[in-house]
């Protein structure tokens, strides 16, 4: 890399290669892999960047991974699921997008909020700085400053995470308009930092029309013309299809493209993405990436023992029992909005020894009385009723709750199934009539649920909640305890509203029992039903801290009873 174009913000108003660069970065210490896709979206980048991210480490590099965002929000907090999948929070608060649920589930570590950034975080950052007349007098401008300061964003997370390699995911499909600032930073990043210091792998999407019979590549091809276009070369083609692709497919790819064959990768679909990684290894992608960044000789693959035994520990094992789960919630359209309830029941499949089949049911359907509860949940193994904000469907989770109660079904409430289950039980075995949570009802007569102190005051919603993760104090004796093992643990959060204390008391001498709680603070963060199969229910997400090797014990607890 060449010092010399490398700016620092105090001569920003001379210096038309604005580059700020971190305290303590060393060009060449931190490679980058830059991860684009080309044609449609949601063709699995995020999973191929989490697999790629476990290879690397595998062979022993540090990795720090992040995802880049082309959208104008601050974070993923304020998106409707719909919208863009689930919100997955990080342990420091970071509402995020799903693919860092991916990211930590298959590398089996925490991230912080250096490993997400949008759009609209960096803009917010540069009019910030501007207001503060921190660019000196200078025009602020697309080029330098938006891609200088995302560029930082890349190299902080270089320096803050030491890491090897940083594997960026760009959001988005290659020729958005949206997400050309952060092309045009990983272009400029590349030719700063120099050849070998830099890998670029674009996933595209392989047709294959079935009135043809054939797969066809020309929309792949243009594609990837778009990213030359950007002044970016790929350096590897991952070709995402239905099924395999013929030989001939990689040869017309890689000769409109300027890519060798070997370095044209085909990934057809499969059942199992826990398989992936090894599937990966043998196709010799890591090795590839790590050939483009002169790191293979220095961190031999040493053979696959480990990834091996990782694959066969998480992959799942054939099985004749299967289980029927409900989930109740009205985001049932978008399987995306609960995906890491889905991974975390997955995670359980193996050690209960059980597949798991999935019934999706809108619960706005339930409380406008297109179907009953009893329809509803009639043969499932178990409900679980997951997260949401707002009135829509609260009254179909309720008396979907109350039937699993009555009726000796396992259920686990979460977060907002959490409350939920409360005003069921308030209402149904305390008789406090339309007990309700201020969320719904702020005139009820039974304030069940009310807001956290610490919120009353809070007037945004952006990143306002009790984000993040908390201790959780747990009773000796209790379900939890068993489940958990201990007395405390730490759990990741995302609520505004709690229990109310007041009712606290009268809802235990009834038999509920709040057997998990913040310590110091009054916040009741565990409910169960003793003498029930399994009536479960967090004010946490215990989703996001369950791991393929690893299932969370609230998910284990439930599945094993389902099981039962």
């Amino acid at each position: 890399m060449d010092e010399n174009i490398l700016g620092d913000i105090a001569n920003a108003s001379t210096d038309e290669f604005y580059t700020p660069i971190p305290d303590g970065y060393k060009p060449g210490k931190t490679k980058y892999v830059f991860v684009t896709g080309s044609v449609i979206s949601g063709i699995g980048k995020g999973i191929f960047t989490s697999c790629l991210a476990k290879l690397l480490k595998d062979r022993g590099l540090k990795i720090a991974p992040m995802k880049i965002e082309a959208y104008m929000n601050v974070d993923a907090g304020t998106l409707n699921p719909y919208r863009h999948g689930e919100v997955f929070v990080l342990d420091d608060g970071t509402e995020t997008d799903m693919d860092l649920g991916s990211y930590e589930r298959f590398l089996e570590q925490n991230l912080d909020k250096n490993s997400f950034v949008t759009s609209g975080r960096i803009y917010s950052s540069i009019i910030e700085k501007e207001r503060k007349g921190l660019y000196l007098g200078r025009d602020v401008q697309f080029i330098p400053h938006v891609t200088g300061e995302t560029k930082k964003i890349f190299r902080d997370l270089a320096v803050g995470s030491k890491a090897d390699v940083v594997i960026i995911e760009v959001g988005g499909t290659v020729g958005d308009y949206e997400n050309l600032f952060a092309l045009e930073s990983a272009r400029e990043l590349m030719y700063e930092e120099g050849v070998g210091n830099a890998c670029f792998v674009n996933l595209t999407y392989i047709l294959e029309p079935h009135s043809l019979g054939e797969h066809k590549s020309k929309a792949a091809q243009l594609g990837i013309k778009r990213l030359l276009e950007l002044g970016i070369q790929p350096d590897i083609v991952v070709c995402r299809s239905e099924t395999p692709i013929p030989e001939k497919i990689k040869e017309k790819i890689s000769m409109n493209v300027n890519v060798p064959v070997k370095q044209v990768i085909g990934l057809h679909d499969t059942d199992d993405i826990y398989t992936l990684p090894l599937f990966l290894r043998e196709l010799g992608v890591d090795e590839q990436v790590l050939n483009v960044l002169g790191l293979a000789k220095k961190f031999p693959v040493n053979g696959n023992k480990k990834l091996k035994a990782w694959t066969e520990e998480v992959s799942t094992k054939p099985t004749s029992k299967e289980i029927t789960v409900g989930i109740a919630g009205k985001y049932t359209g978008l399987r995306d909005s609960y995906i890491s309830i889905i991974k975390s029941l997955e995670h359980c499949q193996n050690p209960v020894g059980a597949k798991i089949n999935f019934r999706w049911i809108e619960t706005t359907d339930v409380e406008k009385g297109k179907i009953t509860a009893l329809k509803a949940l009639d043969g499932i193994d178990g409900l679980i009723v997951p997260g949401g904000f707002g009135s829509r469907g609260t009254e179909g989770k309720i008396s979907c709750i109350k039937h699993a109660r009555e009726n000796n079904i396992p259920f686990l409430g979460l977060c907002f199934g959490f409350q939920m289950a409360v005003i069921e039980y308030a209402r149904n075995m305390c008789n406090l009539e339309n007990a309700n949570t201020t969320e719904i009802d702020p005139k009820t007569n039974y304030p069940v649920i009310c807001i956290l102190p610490e919120q009353e005051e809070v007037d945004g919603l952006g990143g306002t909640m009790r984000l993040g993760g908390y201790d959780v104090f747990i009773k000796k004796n209790s379900i939890a305890h068993k489940l958990y093992g201990s007395e405390k643990v730490r759990e990741r959060f995302r609520h505004r509203f709690n229990v109310n204390t007041n009712y606290i008391d009268q809802l235990e001498e009834k038999g509920l029992v709040f057997s998990g709680n913040a310590g110091k603070k009054r916040i009741m963060q565990i409910l169960e039903l003793p003498g029930h199969k399994f009536f479960f229910g967090t004010q946490f997400h215990p989703e996001f801290t369950s791991r393929p090797t690893k299932p969370n014990p609230a998910y284990l607890g439930f599945v094993k009873a389902c099981a039962e």
